[in-house]
Order: C-alpha cells, then structure tokens, then sequence
C-alpha cells in the first residue's frame, strides 16, 4: 500500500546522474531521467496538472497573475481540471493506466494514486529545496504524513492555509436579503424559524418576475447531495463535519452519522417541507446547471448550502443588478438547545496536491511550489499585482475601491481576467488572519477587507441584525474543543482493501434511500428511514465503522503522541 520512499527517489537521482553523465541529459526529461538541481529555477519550462475540483475562471495563466507567475519562475501549468466528479472517476483511471500528469491535486482519492505506485514521497525534497514550505508548516510536519505505518509525505495540504482564522461564514441555511427585509428581519435559529420566514414570504409573493417562486431548492447531483442535503443533517444537530461519519470524541468510534436519531429528526423536516410544497419537487432529479440557474434567476428563495457551489449563480445575480436576491447565512438547528459545531477547530488539516512519479524534474516542481510559498509568491497570489490591484499607503496594502467593486459585483469576471485566488492549489499558504513581515496580512479575508466586500444588501442585513460578519451568528472556536484527528474526511483510508467496497455499497444506500425518505408520504417516513438504518448494516456498515475507528486512532497517535487503544 505504499508509494515511493526516500530510498527509492534516491535511486532515481542516482540514475539520472549516470544519465547525464552518459551524455544522455537534458530536454524534456522523465521521472527515470530526473536532473541533479542545477540550480535552474527561471528558464521556460511546462509542467501538467490534474485537479479533482472544477475550475470555472481558469484561464490557461492568461490572466495577469498567472502571466506574472510565469514572468518570475519560468513555469507555465497545462491544466486540466475535473468539472463534476471530485476526480472519482479519472483518478482510478489514472492509477490504472499508468499515465500521470507531473502535478496532481487529487481530493479524496489519494490513496488510490498511493496504492498504485503514482506518488512521489517529498519528504527529502522539501528537507533540500523548500525552506519557505518547512517554515510555514513549520511544527504541524507531522500532519503531513500519510499514515501511523507509512509515513511518506505524498501531498502537501493546499485547500486550506495554515494557522487560518475563519473571519466569516460562507455556508449554513441561506435566506434572500429581500425576503428578511421584507418580513422586518425575524429571528432565525431553529428549523421551525427558517421554514416559517421561507413560507410566510412564498404565500405573499407565489411567483417573482413571472415565474414560479421557489421558497427552498438542494443540490442533489451526484456527490453534491453531501454538500446540501445530507452533510446539514448534522450541522443542524450539532455534529461537526468529519464527512460521512460522527466522530465518538471521547472514545473516537465512528459511526455513520445518519444512524444519529437527531438526524432522522432533521430528515423528517426535509419530508415535512416537501410533502407541504416548500422544497423544490425538482430537487432529487435537477442536474448542477439547472440548480445554478434557478438561482441566478432571483426565484429562490431559500437555500442550505456553500458560497463555493452556488457562488457562479450568485454573482450573476449581482452582475444583474439583483443585490437584495443575494444570500444570507444563519446558523440554524433543530431546536435552540443544540449548539451549532460548525466553526469547531481541526488544526491544520487539508486535501494537498503532489508530485507523480513520472513527473519531469520534481526538484524544479518543488522549488517552484517553493517559490508559491514564499512572501512574494504568497502576496502575488492573494493580492495581485501591486499597482494593478492593490497600492501601498502608509506600509499598507490597499484595494481600490473600483477594484473591490470588481470583485464584489463582477467577481467571475475579475477572477478570470487577473487570476487572483486561482493559484492558492498549487502550494502552501497561510491562512486568513496571519499577517507577514511588512505587518500585512497574507490574505485579502480579514475582518475590515471582508466587511468592504459584501454588497450593499448585505450590508444593510448585517445592520439590521446588529452584526458585523455572517460569523457573528455561530458559536465560535473558543466556545468548542479542538478536534484531535482533525477533520476526518480529508483522513486518506486504503484503495485496496474490503472497507472501500463496503463504503461505496453504503454510499448507493444512502443517495438512494434518502431521497426516498424525503419524498415519502409523512405516515410512510419512519418505515423508510428505519429501513435505509437496516440496509446499511446488512451492507456492512458495523465492520466498515470498525475499521474507520482503528484509522481515526492511528491519526490521532499520529498527530499528538496519545496512546490510544
């Protein structure tokens, strides 16, 4: 189950050097042919990239932080990004074929690129080439590792930033700006407070320019139904994210989090607000586009999702000129006795990308990942171009405001034409909050930057309840306990063993079943749902949880030294 160690990328240098020194170096090399570091880190050079996540504003680094980026370090990425899957179906390909790109960015399916022989361990090339990566992970090394038994570093975490602070929320239970102005900004806390302003709203206003109103719609194509009907099942009772498991957090057993009877409860809302005509009846058949659409069309009222899936929709709104039908985000739970997990502290932890072991120079590829990292790289990336996007006043930097207008009102727009946040995947960052040595913070999301960026709908929302950011609404990380194993669906399991096959018959279950128990008349709902509970443990859901506990163990004696049994 084991990938490339130190000893065997010692080998491959030791070949390349016979290589070159048989006059045979040199041009467009392959991983057995990878060059000594000559200390080349400009001349023109073109790696390949795969990344799991879409991409929508990637520009083939025309815009102008990627024509920078290339300016500075002689690297241009051939990308190819996957659009809907999560890389769940090109990665497996890939691992089978035998034929990778030098960079790979593979979400959850690392360990299926690992079990294939495909990764490089980068272990001895940050040690000799990345002094900006070994100072920003700095004493968190440690998580890079793969496992308890192989520990490799085989991707470095780069879909979340270092020492990050979470000044805002982007996801939760969404509600339109003009729908709370309208009903004169009600409270909104429980499940029973957010399906009463949604109703109350749709019988004044059953349609909005000519079409229907639609006072609630989810997002269930393929693996998106985790994001907007599954995961809030347990945002709303209390658990926080570790994929599709709750987390034991004394005795850390893992369960599958539908089996939590507080989320029946939350499933049963879902029926409620179907079966009574305010969850969209497209919901379980619409495909990704057609969900956006509605959204951008100012329609929907009512949302339970992330900024990052349905942000393209949002900012076609803004682009209309249909501020008030932007979103806001509340907190909302079952009853007010929960209290919400979700800003509940993991420490560093994140999906990363890595080196293939057909790729040509890793050393350059680490050096320019290197590069990404350092101040320079880190400011260029966030920030742009000084003089374009930002200016330095006083020892600060400084958005315009007609380019924070930009990128408040025409973000897609502004994103693919300058490049700025499309290449925080490629390398370590620090998080939002953490400033450099100029006494600027790293990142554009800090509290002032944040509240200059919301639109004016938003601004007078915020306002009228009294706060500042979405955040305000959440319990914060000092109010819960850190978490020792992190977030345990970033967690790599094996690709090769009879856990996976359970996991997927479970996965079928559970996207089958539950729209099922959604769609199901209220009298049948308890049959449905109780079924769906018996299915998966005849598919082997007691054993897979089993398994999934030993693995939670054996990162948390990972991370933290316990001896935990």
């Amino acid at each position: 189950m084991k990938g490339k160690t130190p000893k065997t990328f010692a080998m491959l240098l030791l070949a390349s050097a016979l290589a070159i020194t048989a006059g045979c170096g040199g041009g467009g090399t392959t991983a057995s042919e990878t060059p000594e570091d000559t200390g080349d880190t400009t001349s023109p050079i073109t790696f390949t990239f795969f990344g799991a996540d879409a991409s929508p504003n990637w520009n083939n680094m025309k815009d102008a932080v990627g024509q920078e980026i290339t300016k500075r370090t002689g690297v241009t990425i051939e990308a190819e990004y996957d659009v809907n899957n999560g890389g769940d179906q090109k990665i497996p390909l890939m691992a089978a074929s035998g034929d990778y790109p030098d960079i790979i960015f593979p979400k959850g399916n690392l360990s299926k690129l690992v079990d294939a022989g495909a990764m490089l361990d980068l272990t001895d090339l940050i040690e000799e080439h990345a002094p900006n990566l070994k100072k920003i992970y700095g004493d968190q090394m440690n998580r890079l590792k793969y496992s308890l038994e192989d520990q490799a570093i085989y991707a470095i975490p780069t879909n979340m930033g270092v020492d990050n602070i979470a000044f805002d929320a982007t996801g939760g239970f969404e509600i339109q700006q003009k729908v709370l102005k309208e009903l004169g900004y009600p409270e909104v806390k429980t499940l029973e407070d957010y399906e009463n302003v949604l109703r109350t709203y749709y019988e004044k206003h059953p349609t909005i320019d000519g079409q229907p109103t639609i006072p609630l719609t989810l997002n269930a194509d393929d693996w998106k139904i985790m994001i907007t009907v599954t995961n809030p099942a347990f945002q709303a009772t209390g658990g926080p994210d570790d994929g599709e498991y709750y987390i034991n957090p004394e005795t850390y057993e893992a369960m599958l989090h539908y089996k939590r009877p507080e989320e029946k409860e939350y499933f049963r809302w879902l029926n409620k607000m179907y079966n009574e005509g305010l969850l969209d009846k497209d919901t379980f058949v619409q495909k990704d586009d057609q969900y956006k659409s509605k959204i951008a069309s100012g329609r929907v009222l009512g949302l339970i999702d992330q900024e990052w899936n349905y942000g393209e929709a949002e900012n076609a709104l803004k682009g209309a000129g249909k501020d008030d039908s932007t979103y806001a985000h509340f907190s909302v739970s079952l009853n007010e006795d929960i209290v919400d997990h979700t800003f509940q502290p993991t420490g560093f932890d994140g999906y990363g990308i890595g080196i293939s072991t057909t790729a040509k120079d890793p050393v350059r590829i680490i050096k320019f990942m290197d590069w990404l990292a350092s101040d320079e790289g880190q400011v260029l990336r966030n920030w742009g171009i000084e003089g374009q996007h930002y200016n330095v006043e006083n020892g600060k930097r400084i958005i315009p405001d007609e380019i924070q207008d930009r990128k408040v009102n025409d973000n897609s727009a502004f994103t693919k034409e300058t490049g700025i946040g499309l290449y925080n995947i490629f390398s370590a960052r620090y998080g939002d909050g953490v400033k450099d040595s100029t006494d600027n913070y790293y990142t554009t999301n800090f509290p002032e930057q944040i509240q200059a960026g919301y639109t004016a709908a938003e601004k007078e929302t915020l306002k009228a309840y009294g706060i500042t950011t979405w955040k305000d609404f959440y319990p914060s990380e000092d109010e819960l306990k850190l978490k020792d194993w992190g977030a345990a669906y970033n967690m790599p399991v094996p690709s090769d063993t009879d856990y996976n096959v359970a996991y997927q018959k479970t996965q079928d279950i559970i996207r089958k079943r539950i729209p099922e128990a959604i769609l199901a008349k209220p009298e049948n709902f308890d049959q449905v749902y109780d079924s769906l509970l018996a299915e998966l443990d005849k598919a082997g859901a007691v054993e897979m949880e089993k398994q999934y506990t030993v693995w939670v163990k054996e990162r948390v004696a990972l991370w933290t030294g316990k001896d935990v049994k």
